[in-house]
């Protein structure tokens, strides 16, 4: 096992552990009981783009594109330096 599989192991396990993270401050997507009351047209239904959950929603896509395309560089690097 050579420098280059040591480094790229730990940079995906960062880069998973980061995802896991991200993924686990979300709050869940289920409206449950709070739908039923009514309207839910409120100032944080219009301004959802700038929440906290839209921002970690955000950072989960970018985080999950990072982790795919490292994975395939790492893969493809590791069976050419053999």
């Amino acid at each position: 096992m050579g420098p280059f599989e040591i480094i790229s192991g730990a940079v995906l396990l960062v880069a998973c552990i980061a995802i896991i993270i991200v993924v686990m401050l979300q709050e869940s997507k289920q409206q449950g009981l709070g739908s039923v009351y009514g309207d839910t047209e409120s100032y944080y239904g219009k301004n959802s783009g700038r929440t906290l959950d839209a921002i970690l929603s955000r950072i989960t896509k970018v985080a999950m594109v990072i982790f795919f395309v490292l994975t395939m560089v790492v893969t493809i690097l590791s069976v050419y330096l053999k």
